[in-house]
């Protein structure tokens, strides 16, 4: 545990990490929100008081990411899984072509969904090499007449990473639910990106979607009511009752985020706690192997197995002993994983690898 403040070492995939300025100030104002008396999540979604947490939210990611003004951000429920089907739903025909890239299970989940509206591709997979890498996007033969292509910006599961975005002719929609908020990106390079808040952005129950206003209006219009992007954007996410605390949860981690420094400087501080675990593995004469190629590594998932099974099983055993959580990987893969997330500390990750030099030299 942290002596500092008996909080565990978190490596949870998600949900993930919080800020502990942002619980405290949520522990703060939990019954008495803005002096009304009510906890936030008390306060109807029509009141003065949450439209002003609510539009102080999109405005706040509009100004991080720079987004431009010829897209729309709303609110939505459901997270990334809703997504992989109301993307197709909306902005694909029977019979017509998306590309979809495959690196990993949530890319493949995806594509499964868009099967039952069109006649998506995948244009490229890594499943060949165990998902250890992403495709070089000067191999990968785009269809420019496609409705879109759809990709998965960081694989939690087999942690890689998109470096640079490809450009593409199709509208370009990313799955960025596990590395939203942890770099600067280029928002109108895609048409379409969407997240699920419980990694980077707040609490789960929360997805974000910021879509182009010329895609929109491509949206098919023969489809239920909350199933439309239109209906949401129309209203300003408040079409029904939001995930009002969640939304307000995702306020404060906007504003510590702008206290940090803004992205660049969480970029940075990234970088650094994942150079800590990645070092423990590439300096352990094979000890530790690290799933993922190197210059696909993911900055936000980790992952990595031991040489001897039953050695791993007493890694993680201790690990957890030690006040370490979350660090199996994850069920259909095994071996070990650590999700460094923006609000994982910089000393939670250097607890890490300190633990792991331990463990290499004990044994």
């Amino acid at each position: 545990m942290s002596t500092t403040n008996q909080r565990a070492f978190n490596f949870n995939a998600g949900p993930s990490a919080l800020p502990l300025e942002v619980l405290q100030i949520a522990e703060k104002q939990l019954i008495n929100f803005n002096n009304t008396g009510m906890s936030v999540m008390e306060l109807s979604h029509r009141s003065k008081d949450f439209e002003q947490v609510h539009n102080e939210a999109i405005a706040r990611l509009r100004q991080l990411y720079a987004v431009p003004d010829n897209y729309e951000v709303i609110f939505l429920q459901g997270g990334a899984s809703l997504q992989f089907s109301m993307i197709p739903m909306n902005f694909l025909q029977s019979g017509e072509q998306a590309d979809y890239i495959l690196t990993g299970v949530w890319s493949e989940k995806a594509l499964a969904e868009a099967k039952l509206f069109g006649a998506p591709v995948a244009v490229a997979s890594t499943k060949d090499n165990h998902y250890k890498n992403i495709p070089s996007v000067h191999q990968i033969n785009f269809n420019d007449a496609a409705a879109y292509v759809h990709l998965t910006s960081n694989n939690t599961i087999y942690g890689t990473q998109w470096k640079d975005f490809p450009t593409t002719i199709a509208p370009l929609i990313a799955d960025m639910s596990s590395d939203i908020l942890s770099k600067p990106i280029d928002v109108s390079k895609f048409a379409l990106i969407y997240a699920g808040a419980q990694k980077n952005l707040g609490p789960s129950g929360v997805t974000v979607v910021i879509i182009r206003k010329d895609l929109l209006e491509k949206a098919h219009n023969n489809i239920p009511t909350t199933l439309k992007y239109s209906t949401f954007t129309e209203n300003n996410s408040l079409y029904n009752t939001p995930p009002t605390f969640g939304i307000y949860m995702l306020g404060e981690v906007l504003k510590w985020v702008e206290k940090q420094g803004g992205l660049e400087k969480i970029a940075t501080h990234n970088e650094a706690k994942a150079k800590l675990i990645y070092d423990a593995i590439d300096g352990s004469n094979g000890f530790y192997i690290g799933h993922a190629e190197k210059e696909s590594r993911s900055l936000m998932n980790i992952t990595f197995r031991l040489a001897d099974e039953e050695l791993e099983k007493q890694f993680l055993a201790e690990a957890k002993a030690a006040g370490f959580v979350g660090l199996n990987g994850h069920r259909s893969v095994g071996g070990c994983r650590a999700s460094t997330y923006n609000a994982v500390p910089y000393e939670t990750c250097k607890a890490l690898a300190d633990f792991m030099h331990a463990f290499q030299a004990k044994h």
